[in-house]
């Protein structure tokens, strides 16, 4: 079993078992109160899964301090556990997300990109293409910003369709997770996915006073 921690959108935790099955699928709109609700959260997913063998966690791109929460809770939670951290692209949930629905419609999605708000008038953009062999969505195109007003026709030259996601799925990113390790493959590096600069950085050494 797998438990899957997103807080790029809002706080999102699943588990679901090795072979897919979702056991549990927890979300909280709220794209602020992250450290509010997700130990609530985590104990649902930990009743549905009692005995994690890894524990995914989306690394965005998304807001500094909401990815902080959700990859401290989850390394915490990890380390207590004693099981692996297995790190997913948060756009690469929503891909998984949208090509499995569709292969279930029978409809062709063809080349598109996932889209989420990175504030400041700005949009996070990965661009996927279709499934792979281990059943992983094709990307394309790492995240990257653009202009709000400059988005489409960024999407319009790379011919993809746009995807705007207002929610990530923890039980895709489990899914993600449990098939790269099924697959023995990285999905991403242990860095979070900020795409810019925090908005607060540290001070600069005190000055000297004579």
């Amino acid at each position: 079993m797998i438990i899957g921690i997103d807080t790029s959108l809002g706080t999102a935790v699943a588990a679901i078992a090795r072979d897919g099955e979702v056991l549990v699928d927890e979300q909280s709109a709220n794209p602020l109160g992250h450290a509010e609700v997700i130990g609530d959260l985590l104990r649902r997913a930990t009743a549905a899964a009692p005995a994690p063998a890894h524990v995914a966690i989306g690394m965005g791109p998304g807001p500094f301090t909401g990815l902080r929460v959700g990859i401290a809770a989850a390394r915490v939670y990890a380390l207590g556990r004693g099981v692996p951290i297995v790190p997913v692209p948060s756009h690469d949930g929503v891909a998984l997300g949208v090509l499995l629905g569709d292969a279930l419609a029978h409809a062709d999605t063809g080349r598109f990109a996932v889209v989420t708000d990175a504030r400041r008038r700005e949009f996070a953009y990965s661009v996927y293409e279709g499934l792979d062999d281990d059943g992983l969505p094709v990307r394309l195109a790492d995240a990257a910003l653009s202009p709000r007003d400059d988005l489409d026709a960024r999407l319009a030259d790379l011919e993809a369709v746009r995807i705007d996601a207002t929610r990530v799925s923890a039980a895709m990113i489990a899914l993600a997770a449990a098939r790269a390790v099924d697959a023995g493959r990285t999905l991403a590096g242990g860095e979070p996915l900020y795409l810019r600069s925090p908005d607060v950085v540290a001070a600069h050494a005190p000055k000297r006073v004579s």
